[in-house]
């Protein structure tokens, strides 16, 4: 059994470590619910946004342009914007998106650009000798829509020049507020839906783009863009704190097990020296009984 002085040092340390995870967790946990303000506050324009380019597609289905799918085209010059994060301590968060990420460097078969947001994620390509396009360094922890103007206009500037024919987002979407699910989004060029059969009895709204179908398209998709890659920023700030928290809590509460099981067993082995005390003290004193009886005797019989 290990020792008094022993057992209080690893209590100690425990402990010490009990009170950064407990600190983690509240912070994470405060952070989390910030970035769900945020998102939630930007989700009604985003929707918007989405909602309008659904609309345009549905009553202009033969609109040419260069943000719209061609079907006959064949993309090889691909973009891949990949949302990892700065720190760990965050479970199988950042192992999840850069397992997605190298799966797909590992299946496509054409020339793919690296953009990447988070110091991991950098760290990880940098380390297997991957080409990084452009590395947005101090985003993660900061989500804003200006650095997501900035991350668009970066991607939208190659896309335009015909560097990039097809542009896809990896990050980190919150499918509940238990369970996050690593996700491959498309963003450029925008996929048009199936045309649907509507009957000739049934009215349709009127619907109109001024100045021009097409000027309206180049104001709208940018914006359209960077709403969304606000979007995944915040959610993954949201659920990298979400995962941190989780982590944080299964760390204090076996921090918790194990001081309860490292105060069960100092408990024991106090008891062992005090019970070893108590033999020693009482061995000593029936040795020194005897040894005063036996010179009693002596004594007497002279």
């Amino acid at each position: 059994m290990a020792g008094l002085r022993e057992i209080q040092s690893r209590i100690k340390s425990i402990q010490d470590t009990r009170k950064i995870t407990n600190a983690m967790y509240m912070i994470s946990s405060t952070k989390m619910k910030k970035a769900k303000l945020a998102l939630e506050s930007t989700e009604p324009y985003f929707y918007t946004l989405q909602s309008t380019i659904a609309r345009i597609l549905r009553h202009l289905p033969e609109m040419e342009h260069m943000y719209f799918e061609k079907p006959e085209v064949n993309r090889t010059k691909i973009g891949l914007l990949v949302i990892t994060g700065d720190k760990g301590l965050a479970g199988a968060y950042n192992h999840n998106i850069l397992n997605l990420a190298q799966k797909f460097l590992d299946n496509a078969e054409n020339h793919v650009k690296l953009f990447v947001v988070g110091e991991l994620g950098r760290q990880y390509f940098t380390a297997r000798n991957i080409p990084i396009e452009e590395n947005f360094r101090y985003t993660v922890q900061s989500p804003n829509f200006n650095r997501a103007r900035w991350i668009s206009e970066k991607i939208l500037d190659q896309y335009r020049d015909g560097e990039l024919d097809e542009v896809h987002v990896i990050y980190t979407r919150m499918e509940n507020s238990m369970q996050s699910v690593p996700e491959d989004k498309m963003l450029l060029p925008i996929e048009r839906p199936a045309l649907a059969h509507i009957p000739a009895d049934v009215h349709q709204e009127g619907f109109f783009l001024i100045p021009s179908p097409e000027e309206a398209v180049d104001t709208i998709i940018p914006n359209y863009i960077t709403g969304f890659i606000y979007g995944a920023l915040v959610q993954a700030f949201y659920t990298v704190h979400n995962a941190r928290m989780v982590a944080m809590e299964a760390a204090t509460n076996n921090a918790d097990e194990l001081l309860r099981d490292l105060k069960i067993m100092y408990n024991r082995a106090r008891q062992a020296a005090i019970t070893q005390e108590i033999t020693e003290v009482c061995s000593g004193a029936k040795a020194q009984r005897a040894k005063r009886e036996a010179k009693n005797n002596t004594e007497h019989r002279v």
